[in-house]
């Protein structure tokens, strides 16, 4: 983490409040999105993804309270920072397209008013702001854009309303796009074409993008950087060669081996990761994924540090530096 990140959050630790006691939904959480980068985030359902990116945004929970840690876009901490200053960040320096493209726009309003609606801050006039909305719908390939800016949501294909997302989110050409799934509702093929057009886009307006999947392969074709969670931690990260071909912790391993297209053969047992997630309430001693981890031993009662071991290739595990796997 340096001058050159965008984004940069620092040990973060988040819990919730619940009737059981306090849940402690990340701890300290630390990884940096360069400028102009794609980081990836990988894990589990329930490993903290979208509590990471909602305390980004500023959209946690009432009974969530963030217990130690600092998030820094472009130098300023988002956690202490106004109210009003982060609401003028959202939509316009950071914006955020969200997994569900049948949900995520207006039913009773057409895709114009909605494109120039949020383009309130811009100061353009009405005109500009439609002839901007045509622009970016052509950018994300939707056919004849000048009139289809007078329909509606129900009038296009789930890929094209993602489509329509991700142009909306890159209209004020933001510094940072965070992607919560957003290929999760689409089909393979269309899946590949928006992750293309999504690559292509960034590129051109030059933005950071941090995006959430559980999509390994997705990760490894869009991706600059990747950080892998578990449980509530940042267990492993590096760039996308490292992860892939050099895994050092074993979560990572495991996941990586539980990706249908790395199996060699046809079959119908698909590999899993034995065991359960922890009880986050109560968080058990020593390595978080020591229940299940096949290579663990007596030292994993204790905690490990991030261990650097090439670049900004790091991994929490005591036995990183001798893990390698072909």
């Amino acid at each position: 983490m340096g001058a050159g990140d965008i984004l940069s959050v620092d040990r973060l630790s988040v819990d919730f409040r619940t009737a059981d006691g306090a849940l402690h939904a990340l701890r300290d959480v630390s990884l940096a999105v360069p400028r102009a980068e794609i980081v990836g985030i990988v894990g589990e359902s329930g490993c903290g993804k979208s509590t990471l990116i909602n305390s980004v945004i500023g959209l946690l929970s009432e009974n969530a309270e963030v217990s130690t840690g600092r998030i820094l876009f472009n130098g300023a901490d988002l956690l202490t920072m106004h109210s009003d200053g982060l609401t003028r960040l959202r939509g316009d320096r950071i914006t955020t397209i969200f997994q569900d493209p049948m949900t995520s726009l207006n039913p009773v309003l057409s895709i114009g008013t909605q494109m120039t609606a949020i383009q309130y801050r811009s100061g353009l006039s009405r005109s500009a702001k439609r002839d901007r909305a045509v622009e970016f719908l052509r950018k994300v390939k939707i056919p004849d854009p000048e009139k289809r800016l007078g329909q509606y949501p129900h009038q296009f294909s789930g890929g094209m309303r993602q489509r329509i997302c991700i142009a909306m989110a890159l209209l004020p050409e933001p510094d940072l796009l965070i992607a919560d799934e957003p290929t999760t509702a689409l089909d393979a093929t269309l899946e590949v074409q928006v992750i293309r057009l999504l690559k292509d886009l960034q590129r051109e307006i030059g933005c950071s993008i941090l995006f959430i999947s559980h999509h390994l392969g997705v990760v490894a074709e869009l991706c600059d950087r990747v950080a892998i969670m578990y449980a509530g931690e940042v267990v492993e990260r590096g760039t996308v060669r490292e992860i892939f071909h050099d895994p050092r912790h074993p979560y990572t391993r495991k996941l990586l081996e539980c990706d249908p297209a790395r199996i060699p053969v046809a079959t119908r047992d698909l590999p899993t990761i034995p065991g359960d997630l922890p009880n986050l309430i109560e968080i058990p001693m020593g390595c978080i994924f020591r229940p299940r981890c096949p290579h663990r031993f007596e030292r994993c009662i204790e905690r490990p540090e991030p261990r650097r071991l090439s670049g900004d290739h790091l991994a929490a595990c005591h036995k990183a530096e001798l893990l390698q796997f072909a």
